[in-house]
């Protein structure tokens, strides 16, 4: 009785395939255990400078010099903290609201107060 020629090669293709399906489900997992690592880290050290380059410096600028959002190198002479916590809440003249919300928007909103 002959051996069908083709079993091996049917063998070797199915251990790939299912190779390929357990290293893409590892990778999956890993990246997500990076991310929420990555999420864990910045929320416990997000200083107020972070938060304002991560969120704001795009239209502020990174040294708060302005660009497409006004200056804001001595907003804290202008607006109160209330105030500005406000604005970022809320958004208005072209800033949309809600960028940074709770704790983050009121650690910003402090730090800004202090430019004067």
């Amino acid at each position: 009785m002959k051996r069908n020629p083709l079993i091996p090669f049917a063998v070797i293709a199915a251990c790939g395939i299912l190779l390929m399906v357990v290293v893409g489900l590892w990778g999956a997992h890993a990246a997500q255990e990076r991310e929420a690592a990555k999420h864990k880290g910045a929320v416990a050290t997000a200083t107020p400078e972070k938060l304002f380059q991560d969120n704001c410096a795009a239209c502020h600028g990174q040294n708060l010099e302005g660009g497409a959002g006004p200056n804001l190198q001595h907003i804290g002479g202008k607006l109160s903290k209330d105030a500005i916590l406000k604005q970022i809440n809320e958004g208005g003249g072209g800033m949309p609201g809600g960028l940074l919300q709770g704790d983050d928007a009121a650690k910003v909103a402090e730090w800004l107060a202090k430019k004067k």
